[in-house]
């Protein structure tokens, strides 16, 4: 799909979409529990619909009406399923283990750039669970085998989806287990959302120095209704986007002691000069005087499409640093973010693990395309509110992997956009 989004200033009210993090967690829990569970969450973007496909395909049954997901539980489960992970890195990362778990001996499939996101030290670790593997770096990757109960070791700063994926899984193994987690835990935030939602579910798992450990339970116990909160990180790019082109507008259903590490883009926004409040459920963002900031993103590296965009319109030099994980995700976000912005008119580099845009100045409109990334393809139609001409952009579509009523949401919000199939 191509759009093309003409300048203009957003400013209003927008309710935060459902945290897809959380969703995945909170289904993932649901379809492992002892009876059903109902989630309220209000739209389904491509990735938790992935996560839905597979655990139906294991055996779970699940419907979505009028905002409620009804999940029953995984009873009879399908050994030998074909589940299709889309390109959802959640969805393959966290049920590679439980589907281990579960002795369910899948295949999973795979599409766009997933087979080239690293598992290496997931693998390693399920090997040597038991698990043996077949197709690795393809986009058909199969399993042999049941995960066993034990002590298991995996590096923090590879992925904490590796580990978010193992605390899901050990506890249904019915004995305790230990994660042992080797060198620095990045995007700590992601293990306490996890954390959270097993709590949720009885499942009890402690955090010790260097480690985790897992009490077993076979079944997690289902708290009968649920809430998916709001997401944090795709309501940074309406936080942002109001602040670079010096407007006024209020996120609402953000819960602020949300364990999502991306609330810091409140905190993000103040040191940049933006006037940023809680308001009970809501935060409110006015227009300031925006200055530069050096930013580590190491554990928030989601922010970094929205802060650039800011940094665009903060008089001086910005600087993103610690941001070499976005190499590897849907797009090099590294590279496609300096690459969109530039194609716009900033003056933005790319040095090794960092980015650093000389903003103050309006960009100038122009031509890109979304590299097929969710987060790019938002950044590239919020940078219209601080362009001189319009933005035409091919790929558009990509907004679906994580909020699919993105344009609607945009144009409510007075922006201006134009769609051709």
């Amino acid at each position: 799909m191509k759009v093309t989004v003409q300048p203009s200033v957003i400013k209003g009210n927008v309710r935060a979409i459902p945290s897809k993090s959380f969703a995945h967690r909170q289904l993932i829990c649901a379809a492992l529990a002892d009876r059903e569970t109902k989630i309220s969450c209000s739209s389904l973007s491509e990735d938790i619909r992935a996560t839905i496909r597979c655990l139906e395909a294991l055996g779970s049954g699940i419907k979505f009406t009028n905002g409620i997901i009804s999940v029953t539980p995984i009873n009879n489960m399908v050994s030998g399923a074909v589940l299709d992970c889309g390109e959802s890195g959640s969805t393959y990362r966290f049920l590679a283990p439980v589907a281990a778990a579960l002795g369910a001996e899948p295949t999973f499939f795979l599409r766009g750039r997933l087979a080239e996101r690293p598992m290496g030290p997931l693998w390693e670790t399920l090997e040597k669970g038991g698990i043996c593997i077949g197709g690795k770096g393809t986009e058909r990757v199969s399993f042999s085998g049941s995960l066993s109960a034990g002590e298991y070791t995996i590096p923090g700063d590879v992925s904490s989806q590796f580990i978010s994926g193992l605390l899901m899984a050990l506890p249904i193994l019915g004995k305790n287990s230990r994660i042992k987690v080797t060198g620095p835990l990045e995007s700590r935030g992601y293990i306490d959302m996890t954390l959270d939602v097993l709590d949720t579910f009885s499942a009890r798992a402690e955090m010790k120095e260097g480690s985790i450990e897992t009490a077993g339970i076979e079944k997690f116990i289902s708290p009968g209704s649920i809430i998916t909160e709001g997401d944090w990180s795709n309501s940074a790019f309406w936080l942002c986007g109001a602040a670079a082109c010096g407007s006024c507008i209020t996120c609402e259903g953000l819960n602020i002691d949300s364990s999502q590490g991306d609330r810091a883009i409140v905190s993000l926004l103040q040191v940049m000069g933006a006037e940023a409040v809680y308001e009970e459920d809501s935060v409110m963002v006015k227009a300031g005087t925006l200055r530069p900031a050096r930013i580590d993103v190491k554990d928030i590296p989601d922010l970094v499409p929205p802060i650039a965009l800011l940094a665009c319109a903060a008089e001086g030099e910005t600087e993103i640093f610690n941001a070499e994980r976005l190499r590897l995700k849907e797009s090099d976000r590294l590279f496609t973010v300096a690459d969109t912005l530039r194609k716009l008119g900033a003056d933005i580099s790319e040095e090794g693990s960092s980015l650093r845009i000389r903003g103050g100045r309006p960009l100038t409109g122009g031509e890109v395309h979304s590299h097929g990334d969710h987060r790019i393809a938002m950044m590239a139609a919020l940078a219209s509110l601080i362009s001189l001409d319009k933005i035409v952009m091919s790929g558009a579509e990509a907004v679906g992997k994580s909020y699919p009523g993105f344009f609607g949401d945009f144009g409510s919000l007075g922006g201006i956009v134009r769609k051709e199939n």
